[in-house]
């Protein structure tokens, strides 16, 4: 296969190597765009017939095509993933490919640190780097407090305080975005995503304006899509998101909250609780000022969602396993009956 140069496309040694003599005659591509009927990618852009599954591909996914359909996805490097809408355990792929999480917030009300704490979780569990993008840093009689906030979270957590009106000043974001280089923006709706994929790309994609009340606003972006950067990267911009369930997200947490873990391993008792059983080492540095308690309930409401979440999701799983073995266990006596003992 004959490859032109994809590299600022974010193609690495990884997705060569997936490549097979078989595949000389296909042309790799990245999703640009996901429809119901067909997909975008880059180069091009060039609209292709979508496979059957479609919910199976996502914006940042390489994949192989002949031209006219994509005939098969190659393993992304990361995946960020959620638990799907509603009661359901489901397992929804957000993007795909991506170097850095932007969690964007703002200086204001929308401003929650358990929030940030689900998206860089979600983050390091895909193994992505976490930027907290904190907006409408102008507007803030003290931007730094909330610098300080989103610091404290994790020492892998970069974060940075900006007026998204300023193209100046979102051009400090240009070592994520440049060549090779992948950013998705996640974030609530109103807080500046769609402005700062302006500056960045140099697009004209309409904004809203917030509301005073709650600091929220409409939602601009309506569907996910891979942009090339003025500093010679991709951006992905995706629609605000109302949940952000935990869902195989266990390791994520553990380095999220790798402070309280490492105590746990030090109380008296392996099943401890933490809730003030003797020799609860957790406990004692709340009682030193060492950890806020606060941090402790977050970390258990995370930790008992991802479990509850995972539990659910590989026992639907299980059963469907056993469900299509008894149906395939069924058509094989059916057939044998048929033909009869004699004809074996």
């Amino acid at each position: 296969m004959i490859i032109t140069d994809l590299s600022s496309l974010g193609w690495t040694p990884f997705f060569s190597r997936q490549v097979t003599p078989d595949d000389d005659h296909l042309l790799p591509a990245r999703v640009s765009e996901v429809q119901r009927s067909h997909l975008t990618v880059l180069p091009g852009p060039t609209r292709l017939v979508a496979p059957e599954g479609t919910g199976r591909l996502a914006v940042g996914d390489w994949v192989l095509h002949d031209g006219a359909r994509v005939l098969r996805r190659l393993d992304p490097s990361t995946e960020i993933t959620r638990k799907g809408a509603g009661e359901g355990s489901e397992r929804q792929l957000i993007v795909s490919n991506v170097d850095t999480l932007g969690i964007v917030t703002s200086c204001n009300a929308d401003f929650s640190v358990a929030r940030l704490e689900r998206y860089v979780a979600i983050a390091m569990s895909a193994g992505c780097l976490p930027l907290v993008v904190l907006t409408k840093a102008d507007q803030a009689e003290d931007p730094e407090t909330y610098l300080s906030e989103a610091r404290r979270l994790s020492p892998l957590v970069t974060a940075l305080a900006l007026n998204a009106k300023d193209p100046e000043e979102v051009a400090r974001m240009h070592p994520w975005v440049g060549p090779g280089r992948t950013l998705a923006l996640v974030g609530s709706s109103g807080v500046g995503k769609t402005t700062i994929q302006n500056a960045l790309t140099g697009t004209e994609a309409a904004t809203q304006d917030i509301r005073e009340d709650d600091a929220r606003g409409r939602h601009t972006t309506t569907a996910r899509a891979l942009r090339r950067t003025r500093a010679g990267g991709c951006l992905i911009d995706t629609p605000g998101m109302r949940e952000l369930g935990m869902l195989e997200a266990s390791e994520g947490i553990a380095q999220l909250f790798a402070d309280i873990e490492e105590l746990a391993t030090q109380c008296r008792f392996r099943d401890c609780a933490h809730e003030g059983e003797p020799g609860c080492a957790v406990q004692a540095a709340i009682v030193a000022g060492i950890i806020e308690e606060g941090r402790l309930r977050r970390w258990r409401k995370l930790e008992r969602e991802d479990r509850l979440h995972t539990e659910a999701l590989h026992e639907k799983h299980a059963r469907t396993r056993s469900w299509a073995k008894a149906t395939s266990q069924g058509s094989a006596r059916a057939r044998w009956k048929r033909r009869g003992p004699e004809e074996d």
